[in-house]
Protein backbone atom coordinates (compact mmCIF):
# COMPACT_ATOMS: atom_id res chain seq x y z
CA UNK A 1 0.00 0.00 0.00
CA UNK A 2 1.70 3.10 -0.93
CA UNK A 3 1.78 6.62 1.29
CA UNK A 4 -0.91 8.67 -0.65
CA UNK A 5 -3.46 5.49 -0.38
CA UNK A 6 -2.60 4.96 3.22
CA UNK A 7 -3.20 8.54 4.22
CA UNK A 8 -6.84 8.08 1.90
CA UNK A 9 -7.99 5.16 3.95
CA UNK A 10 -7.10 6.89 7.79
CA UNK A 11 -9.08 9.93 6.62
CA UNK A 12 -12.29 7.82 4.76
CA UNK A 13 -12.27 5.12 7.48
CA UNK A 14 -12.27 7.75 10.00
CA UNK A 15 -15.16 9.57 8.52
CA UNK A 16 -16.94 6.60 7.95
CA UNK A 17 -17.20 6.13 12.19
CA UNK A 18 -19.84 8.09 12.99
CA UNK A 19 -22.60 5.90 10.33
CA UNK A 20 -23.61 2.89 12.33
CA UNK A 21 -26.70 1.55 10.43
CA UNK A 22 -24.08 -1.02 8.43
CA UNK A 23 -25.38 -4.73 9.65
CA UNK A 24 -25.71 -7.55 7.26
CA UNK A 25 -27.76 -9.88 8.43
CA UNK A 26 -30.70 -11.50 6.31
CA UNK A 27 -28.16 -11.35 3.14
CA UNK A 28 -27.94 -14.97 1.17
CA UNK A 29 -25.82 -14.10 -2.03
CA UNK A 30 -23.96 -17.60 -2.66
CA UNK A 31 -20.38 -17.85 -3.58
CA UNK A 32 -19.66 -19.81 -6.87
CA UNK A 33 -16.73 -22.40 -7.43
CA UNK A 34 -14.47 -19.15 -8.99
CA UNK A 35 -15.44 -17.03 -6.40
CA UNK A 36 -14.49 -15.21 -3.62
CA UNK A 37 -16.31 -14.66 -0.15
CA UNK A 38 -19.34 -15.47 1.17
CA UNK A 39 -22.31 -12.96 2.15
CA UNK A 40 -23.63 -15.56 4.59
CA UNK A 41 -23.37 -14.34 7.78
CA UNK A 42 -21.35 -11.62 7.66
CA UNK A 43 -21.96 -8.68 10.17
CA UNK A 44 -21.09 -5.07 11.28
CA UNK A 45 -17.30 -4.28 11.68
CA UNK A 46 -15.96 -6.54 15.27
CA UNK A 47 -19.24 -7.81 15.93
CA UNK A 48 -21.11 -10.78 16.65
CA UNK A 49 -23.54 -13.18 14.32
CA UNK A 50 -26.07 -15.20 15.38
CA UNK A 51 -24.00 -18.05 14.97
CA UNK A 52 -21.14 -16.48 17.20
CA UNK A 53 -18.09 -16.03 14.82
CA UNK A 54 -16.75 -11.99 14.84
CA UNK A 55 -16.47 -10.25 11.25
CA UNK A 56 -15.61 -7.62 9.98
CA UNK A 57 -16.10 -5.20 7.20
CA UNK A 58 -14.04 -2.62 5.26
CA UNK A 59 -16.10 0.70 6.20
CA UNK A 60 -15.08 3.46 4.47
CA UNK A 61 -16.62 6.66 2.71
CA UNK A 62 -15.48 6.93 -1.36
CA UNK A 63 -14.98 10.42 -0.55
CA UNK A 64 -15.44 13.29 2.36
CA UNK A 65 -16.02 16.13 -0.26
CA UNK A 66 -19.92 17.15 -0.15
CA UNK A 67 -21.71 20.49 -1.14
CA UNK A 68 -24.79 20.30 2.17
CA UNK A 69 -23.71 21.80 5.01
CA UNK A 70 -25.52 19.64 7.58
CA UNK A 71 -24.30 20.97 11.12
CA UNK A 72 -23.65 17.33 12.67
CA UNK A 73 -21.60 16.11 10.18
CA UNK A 74 -18.22 16.30 10.22
CA UNK A 75 -17.85 15.94 6.35
CA UNK A 76 -19.96 19.15 6.15
CA UNK A 77 -18.93 21.84 3.37
CA UNK A 78 -17.84 24.25 6.39
CA UNK A 79 -15.80 21.73 8.35
CA UNK A 80 -12.44 22.63 8.10
CA UNK A 81 -11.05 18.88 7.84
CA UNK A 82 -8.58 17.55 5.67
CA UNK A 83 -10.45 16.21 2.31
CA UNK A 84 -9.68 13.18 0.44
CA UNK A 85 -11.44 10.92 -2.31
CA UNK A 86 -10.76 6.84 -3.21
CA UNK A 87 -11.04 6.55 -7.27
CA UNK A 88 -13.02 3.38 -8.07
CA UNK A 89 -10.02 1.20 -9.06
CA UNK A 90 -8.81 2.01 -5.18
CA UNK A 91 -11.95 1.03 -3.45
CA UNK A 92 -11.95 -2.30 -5.43
CA UNK A 93 -8.12 -3.38 -5.08
CA UNK A 94 -8.47 -2.36 -0.87
CA UNK A 95 -11.46 -4.58 -0.99
CA UNK A 96 -9.62 -7.11 -2.61
CA UNK A 97 -6.56 -7.11 -1.02
CA UNK A 98 -7.71 -7.09 2.50
CA UNK A 99 -10.13 -9.87 1.91
CA UNK A 100 -7.17 -12.01 0.65
CA UNK A 101 -5.64 -11.14 3.66
CA UNK A 102 -8.41 -12.31 5.67
CA UNK A 103 -8.65 -9.03 7.22
CA UNK A 104 -12.36 -8.45 6.12
CA UNK A 105 -15.84 -10.27 5.20
CA UNK A 106 -17.02 -7.80 2.99
CA UNK A 107 -17.33 -3.93 2.35
CA UNK A 108 -19.48 -0.99 3.86
CA UNK A 109 -19.45 2.05 1.34
CA UNK A 110 -20.60 5.46 1.91
CA UNK A 111 -19.89 8.81 0.54
CA UNK A 112 -20.12 12.23 0.65
CA UNK A 113 -21.72 13.82 -2.20
CA UNK A 114 -19.75 16.26 -4.85
CA UNK A 115 -21.37 17.60 -7.76
CA UNK A 116 -24.82 15.79 -7.32
CA UNK A 117 -26.74 12.65 -6.30
CA UNK A 118 -26.26 11.03 -9.81
CA UNK A 119 -22.69 11.52 -10.33
CA UNK A 120 -21.89 9.91 -6.68
CA UNK A 121 -24.53 7.19 -7.03
CA UNK A 122 -23.21 6.36 -10.36
CA UNK A 123 -19.67 5.72 -8.82
CA UNK A 124 -20.46 3.52 -5.89
CA UNK A 125 -22.62 1.31 -8.59
CA UNK A 126 -19.36 0.87 -10.51
CA UNK A 127 -17.10 0.43 -7.22
CA UNK A 128 -19.72 -2.93 -6.56
CA UNK A 129 -19.97 -3.57 -10.43
CA UNK A 130 -16.43 -4.04 -10.88
CA UNK A 131 -16.33 -6.25 -7.46
CA UNK A 132 -19.04 -8.98 -8.91
CA UNK A 133 -18.52 -9.21 -12.20
CA UNK A 134 -14.66 -8.29 -13.27
CA UNK A 135 -13.47 -9.96 -9.60
CA UNK A 136 -15.97 -12.61 -8.84
CA UNK A 137 -16.46 -11.44 -5.74
CA UNK A 138 -19.47 -12.90 -3.21
CA UNK A 139 -18.60 -10.84 -0.32
CA UNK A 140 -20.80 -8.81 1.69
CA UNK A 141 -21.55 -5.39 0.15
CA UNK A 142 -23.14 -2.73 1.75
CA UNK A 143 -23.61 0.30 -0.24
CA UNK A 144 -25.25 3.63 1.31
CA UNK A 145 -28.53 5.19 -0.99
CA UNK A 146 -27.62 8.49 -2.32
CA UNK A 147 -30.76 10.59 -1.85
CA UNK A 148 -31.82 12.40 -5.09
CA UNK A 149 -30.10 9.02 -7.41
CA UNK A 150 -32.02 8.36 -10.17
CA UNK A 151 -34.32 5.29 -10.09
CA UNK A 152 -32.17 3.69 -12.76
CA UNK A 153 -28.70 3.83 -11.00
CA UNK A 154 -30.96 2.63 -7.53
CA UNK A 155 -32.34 -0.76 -9.59
CA UNK A 156 -28.44 -1.58 -10.85
CA UNK A 157 -27.59 -1.10 -7.09
CA UNK A 158 -29.84 -3.41 -6.04
CA UNK A 159 -28.38 -6.04 -8.18
CA UNK A 160 -25.01 -6.16 -6.75
CA UNK A 161 -25.34 -4.99 -2.71
CA UNK A 162 -26.75 -7.44 -0.13
CA UNK A 163 -28.08 -4.59 1.61
CA UNK A 164 -28.52 -0.55 0.91
CA UNK A 165 -29.68 2.18 3.16
CA UNK A 166 -30.49 6.15 3.78
CA UNK A 167 -29.80 7.97 6.91
CA UNK A 168 -33.30 9.54 7.62
CA UNK A 169 -30.42 11.82 9.69
CA UNK A 170 -33.39 13.61 12.05
CA UNK A 171 -36.42 11.89 13.66
CA UNK A 172 -38.75 14.61 12.47
CA UNK A 173 -38.71 17.19 9.65
CA UNK A 174 -38.65 20.28 11.82
CA UNK A 175 -35.08 18.72 13.35
CA UNK A 176 -34.03 18.32 9.90
CA UNK A 177 -34.50 21.29 8.51
CA UNK A 178 -33.30 22.88 11.91
CA UNK A 179 -29.78 21.58 11.03
CA UNK A 180 -29.43 20.60 7.55
CA UNK A 181 -32.16 22.99 5.89
CA UNK A 182 -30.90 21.47 2.16
CA UNK A 183 -32.06 18.00 3.20
CA UNK A 184 -35.68 16.80 3.14
CA UNK A 185 -37.10 13.61 4.64
CA UNK A 186 -38.74 13.39 1.04
CA UNK A 187 -35.78 13.12 -0.42
CA UNK A 188 -35.22 9.69 1.54
CA UNK A 189 -38.88 8.61 1.27
CA UNK A 190 -38.36 8.13 -2.51
CA UNK A 191 -36.04 5.67 -2.86
CA UNK A 192 -37.17 3.84 0.66
CA UNK A 193 -40.66 3.68 -1.51
CA UNK A 194 -38.70 2.72 -4.49
CA UNK A 195 -36.57 0.02 -3.87
CA UNK A 196 -39.45 -1.56 -1.62
CA UNK A 197 -41.78 -1.98 -4.49
CA UNK A 198 -38.61 -2.99 -7.00
CA UNK A 199 -38.35 -6.13 -4.44
CA UNK A 200 -42.21 -6.89 -4.60
CA UNK A 201 -41.90 -6.86 -8.23
CA UNK A 202 -39.19 -9.03 -8.24
CA UNK A 203 -41.09 -11.16 -5.83
CA UNK A 204 -43.92 -11.30 -7.87
CA UNK A 205 -42.32 -12.67 -10.97
CA UNK A 206 -40.43 -15.16 -9.59
CA UNK A 207 -43.62 -17.25 -8.97
CA UNK A 208 -43.91 -17.47 -12.70
CA UNK A 209 -40.21 -16.64 -13.72
CA UNK A 210 -37.25 -19.46 -12.25
CA UNK A 211 -34.64 -17.35 -12.62
CA UNK A 212 -35.45 -13.82 -11.34
CA UNK A 213 -31.92 -12.15 -10.12
CA UNK A 214 -31.32 -11.01 -6.38
CA UNK A 215 -32.32 -7.66 -5.53
CA UNK A 216 -31.05 -5.99 -1.73
CA UNK A 217 -31.51 -9.62 -0.51
CA UNK A 218 -30.24 -8.09 3.00
CA UNK A 219 -33.42 -5.73 2.75
CA UNK A 220 -32.70 -1.70 3.49
CA UNK A 221 -32.21 -0.31 6.92
CA UNK A 222 -31.50 3.48 8.00
CA UNK A 223 -30.19 5.81 11.03
CA UNK A 224 -31.43 8.97 12.93
CA UNK A 225 -29.12 10.98 14.91
CA UNK A 226 -30.31 11.45 18.57
CA UNK A 227 -29.76 14.44 20.66
CA UNK A 228 -28.70 16.94 17.83
CA UNK A 229 -32.56 18.21 18.26
CA UNK A 230 -34.83 18.22 20.94
CA UNK A 231 -37.49 15.36 20.17
CA UNK A 232 -39.04 13.42 22.83
CA UNK A 233 -38.28 9.32 22.76
CA UNK A 234 -42.09 9.19 22.02
CA UNK A 235 -41.79 11.64 18.76
CA UNK A 236 -38.52 9.25 17.91
CA UNK A 237 -39.96 5.86 18.35
CA UNK A 238 -43.09 6.88 16.43
CA UNK A 239 -41.23 8.05 13.83
CA UNK A 240 -39.70 5.04 13.66
CA UNK A 241 -42.21 2.23 14.12
CA UNK A 242 -43.96 4.27 10.52
CA UNK A 243 -40.63 3.91 8.66
CA UNK A 244 -40.88 0.18 9.65
CA UNK A 245 -44.60 -0.29 8.93
CA UNK A 246 -44.30 1.48 5.29
CA UNK A 247 -40.65 0.49 3.54
CA UNK A 248 -40.31 -2.88 5.84
CA UNK A 249 -37.07 -1.72 6.57
CA UNK A 250 -34.98 -4.43 8.48
CA UNK A 251 -33.30 -2.13 11.22
CA UNK A 252 -33.57 1.01 12.13
CA UNK A 253 -30.32 2.49 13.63
CA UNK A 254 -30.34 5.35 16.74
CA UNK A 255 -26.84 7.31 17.11
CA UNK A 256 -26.10 9.47 19.94
CA UNK A 257 -24.96 12.59 19.30
CA UNK A 258 -21.13 13.12 18.99
CA UNK A 259 -20.29 17.02 19.46
CA UNK A 260 -17.62 17.19 16.08
CA UNK A 261 -17.11 20.39 16.04
CA UNK A 262 -18.64 24.08 17.61
CA UNK A 263 -21.59 25.05 15.73
CA UNK A 264 -24.39 27.46 16.94
CA UNK A 265 -26.84 25.48 15.62
CA UNK A 266 -25.83 22.68 18.03
CA UNK A 267 -26.80 21.61 21.70
CA UNK A 268 -23.14 21.91 23.93
CA UNK A 269 -22.94 18.58 25.55
CA UNK A 270 -20.08 16.87 27.55
CA UNK A 271 -17.69 14.90 25.25
CA UNK A 272 -19.61 11.55 25.85
CA UNK A 273 -23.21 10.70 23.75
CA UNK A 274 -25.86 9.86 25.16
CA UNK A 275 -25.23 6.45 25.59
CA UNK A 276 -27.78 5.36 27.86
CA UNK A 277 -30.73 7.00 25.88
CA UNK A 278 -29.60 5.38 22.87
CA UNK A 279 -29.92 2.22 24.89
CA UNK A 280 -33.30 2.72 25.74
CA UNK A 281 -34.59 3.49 22.49
CA UNK A 282 -32.78 0.25 21.32
CA UNK A 283 -34.64 -1.86 23.99
CA UNK A 284 -38.14 0.03 22.30
CA UNK A 285 -37.28 -1.14 18.78
CA UNK A 286 -36.34 -4.86 20.19
CA UNK A 287 -39.73 -4.83 22.32
CA UNK A 288 -41.80 -3.50 18.98
CA UNK A 289 -39.77 -6.06 16.67
CA UNK A 290 -39.76 -9.02 18.82
CA UNK A 291 -42.06 -9.22 21.58
CA UNK A 292 -45.66 -7.55 20.34
CA UNK A 293 -45.90 -4.29 21.75
CA UNK A 294 -47.48 -1.48 19.78
CA UNK A 295 -45.49 1.59 20.12
CA UNK A 296 -48.41 3.27 21.77
CA UNK A 297 -48.14 1.13 24.80
CA UNK A 298 -44.74 2.04 25.94
CA UNK A 299 -44.63 5.48 24.71
CA UNK A 300 -47.86 7.87 24.85
CA UNK A 301 -48.88 11.32 25.75
CA UNK A 302 -49.07 10.70 29.02
CA UNK A 303 -45.45 8.89 28.96
CA UNK A 304 -43.76 10.80 26.46
CA UNK A 305 -40.32 9.81 27.81
CA UNK A 306 -38.37 6.29 28.74
CA UNK A 307 -37.51 5.41 32.06
CA UNK A 308 -33.49 6.41 32.74
CA UNK A 309 -33.49 4.26 35.85
CA UNK A 310 -35.27 0.94 33.80
CA UNK A 311 -35.97 -0.77 30.97
CA UNK A 312 -38.80 -0.22 28.97
CA UNK A 313 -40.46 -3.34 29.21
CA UNK A 314 -40.16 -3.21 33.28
CA UNK A 315 -41.70 0.51 32.86
CA UNK A 316 -44.40 -0.76 31.37
CA UNK A 317 -45.18 -4.00 33.48
CA UNK A 318 -44.87 -0.88 36.43
CA UNK A 319 -47.82 0.90 35.00
CA UNK A 320 -49.63 -1.93 33.88
CA UNK A 321 -49.47 -4.08 36.87
CA UNK A 322 -53.59 -5.26 36.42
CA UNK A 323 -51.80 -7.79 33.68
CA UNK A 324 -49.78 -9.37 36.70
CA UNK A 325 -49.26 -12.19 38.28
CA UNK A 326 -48.66 -14.18 34.94
CA UNK A 327 -49.32 -17.80 35.25
CA UNK A 328 -46.32 -19.30 34.29
CA UNK A 329 -47.99 -22.91 33.88
CA UNK A 330 -51.14 -21.73 32.05
CA UNK A 331 -50.70 -18.44 30.23
CA UNK A 332 -49.87 -17.76 26.45
CA UNK A 333 -46.84 -17.29 24.93
CA UNK A 334 -47.41 -13.46 24.35
CA UNK A 335 -48.42 -12.86 27.78
CA UNK A 336 -45.30 -14.94 29.31
CA UNK A 337 -42.66 -12.74 26.35
CA UNK A 338 -44.15 -9.26 28.69
CA UNK A 339 -42.77 -10.51 31.90
CA UNK A 340 -39.95 -8.65 33.16
CA UNK A 341 -36.52 -10.88 32.74
CA UNK A 342 -38.48 -13.02 30.47
CA UNK A 343 -36.94 -13.01 27.12
CA UNK A 344 -37.48 -14.74 23.06
CA UNK A 345 -35.22 -17.63 24.11
CA UNK A 346 -36.67 -18.08 27.52
CA UNK A 347 -40.67 -17.73 26.59
CA UNK A 348 -40.03 -20.28 24.38
CA UNK A 349 -38.38 -22.91 26.66
CA UNK A 350 -41.04 -22.45 29.16
CA UNK A 351 -44.00 -23.16 26.78
CA UNK A 352 -41.66 -26.37 26.12
CA UNK A 353 -41.02 -27.56 29.29
CA UNK A 354 -44.58 -26.70 30.99
CA UNK A 355 -45.73 -30.04 28.68
CA UNK A 356 -44.36 -32.36 30.73
CA UNK A 357 -45.26 -31.29 34.38
CA UNK A 358 -46.21 -27.54 36.26
CA UNK A 359 -42.41 -25.17 36.29
CA UNK A 360 -41.49 -24.51 39.76
CA UNK A 361 -38.66 -21.51 40.23
CA UNK A 362 -35.47 -23.88 40.29
CA UNK A 363 -36.51 -24.82 36.86
CA UNK A 364 -37.20 -21.12 35.81
CA UNK A 365 -33.93 -20.41 36.78
CA UNK A 366 -32.52 -22.96 35.30
CA UNK A 367 -34.02 -22.06 31.82
CA UNK A 368 -32.22 -18.98 31.98
CA UNK A 369 -34.67 -15.76 32.99
CA UNK A 370 -33.83 -12.91 35.38
CA UNK A 371 -35.83 -14.43 38.14
CA UNK A 372 -34.69 -11.83 40.85
CA UNK A 373 -36.97 -9.59 38.40
CA UNK A 374 -39.48 -11.77 36.87
CA UNK A 375 -40.69 -12.88 40.48
CA UNK A 376 -42.50 -9.64 41.07
CA UNK A 377 -44.51 -10.43 38.12
CA UNK A 378 -45.68 -14.21 37.49
CA UNK A 379 -46.98 -17.45 39.51
CA UNK A 380 -45.61 -20.67 39.05
CA UNK A 381 -45.82 -23.90 41.16
CA UNK A 382 -43.96 -22.98 44.24
CA UNK A 383 -43.98 -18.89 43.61
CA UNK A 384 -41.79 -17.56 46.27
CA UNK A 385 -43.15 -13.93 45.88
CA UNK A 386 -47.37 -12.84 46.04
CA UNK A 387 -48.32 -9.72 44.82
CA UNK A 388 -51.18 -9.23 47.56
CA UNK A 389 -51.17 -5.48 47.15
CA UNK A 390 -48.56 -4.97 44.52
CA UNK A 391 -47.31 -1.35 44.89
CA UNK A 392 -45.07 -0.33 42.03
CA UNK A 393 -42.77 2.02 43.87
CA UNK A 394 -41.58 -0.63 45.91
CA UNK A 395 -41.15 -3.20 43.42
CA UNK A 396 -39.02 -0.55 41.24
CA UNK A 397 -36.75 -0.05 44.28
CA UNK A 398 -36.11 -3.58 45.05
CA UNK A 399 -35.60 -4.01 41.58
CA UNK A 400 -32.88 -1.18 41.45
CA UNK A 401 -31.14 -1.95 44.26
CA UNK A 402 -30.46 -5.96 43.28
CA UNK A 403 -29.26 -4.46 39.57
CA UNK A 404 -25.48 -4.22 38.52
CA UNK A 405 -26.31 -2.81 34.95
CA UNK A 406 -23.39 -1.09 33.79
CA UNK A 407 -25.97 1.63 31.80
CA UNK A 408 -26.58 2.98 35.73
CA UNK A 409 -23.53 4.04 35.99
CA UNK A 410 -24.04 6.35 33.34
CA UNK A 411 -24.23 9.96 34.70
CA UNK A 412 -28.15 10.83 33.99
CA UNK A 413 -27.33 14.33 32.96
CA UNK A 414 -26.10 12.39 29.28
CA UNK A 415 -29.39 12.28 29.11
CA UNK A 416 -31.33 15.86 28.87
CA UNK A 417 -29.59 18.01 26.16
CA UNK A 418 -31.64 20.52 26.05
Amino acid sequence: MSDRIREKLNILADAAKYDVSCSSSGSNRKNTSKGLGDSNGAGICHTYTEDGRCVSLLKILLTNHCIFDCAFCVSRVSNDVKRAAFTVDEVVDLTMNFYRRNYIEGLFLSSGIFKNADFTMERLVRIAKKLRLENNFNGYIHLKTIPGASEELLTEAGLYADRMSINLEMPTEAGLKLLAPDKSHDDVKKPLHFIKERKIQLADEKKLIKSVPKFVPAGQSTQMVIGATPETDMEIMYSANQYYKDYDLKRVYYSGYIPISYDTRMPIIGSQPPLLRENRLYQTDWLMRFYGFEVTEILNANNPHLDVEIDPKLSWALRNMAHFPVDINTADYRMILRVPGIGVGSAKKIVQARKFGRLRSDQLRKIGIAYNRAKYFIRCADSEYQLRDPEPTLIKQNILSESNSKYLKIPINQLSLF
